[in-house]
């Protein structure tokens, strides 16, 4: 059963989309009560908890989608790399393999 923010942003299946909520809803709780504990306005306080969800939302939707972006280009090369070792190795184009000095001469 998934769960759709807003009707079409589905928590469940999206990266980032879950920790970005309740990541945002404790920055509305924190930011809201603090302004409330510190001026005793109810209307302001209200209004700085959806700007604090807004702000914290987002600001943790970016950071998480930008270490994902970096993961996935990091597991690409990854993997790239461990099919060129596959496919090189034991041949002459293996920059593992040590070259004695007659092989040095052949080529």
């Amino acid at each position: 059963q998934t769960f759709k923010l807003l009707g079409f942003l589905d928590v469940k299946n999206v990266p980032c989309a879950r920790e970005s909520v309740l990541y945002g809803s404790l920055g509305s709780l924190v930011m809201g009560l603090g302004h409330f504990l510190a001026t005793s306005r109810v209307r302001r306080s209200c209004d700085v908890a959806v700007g604090g969800f807004i702000c914290t939302m987002l600001g943790y939707w970016f950071y998480c989608r930008y270490n994902l972006a970096q993961q996935r280009i990091r597991q690409r090369m990854l993997q790239e790399g461990m099919k060129n070792r596959i496919l090189y190795e034991g041949s002459y184009l293996d920059p593992e393999k040590e070259q004695t000095g007659s092989e040095r001469s052949d080529s």
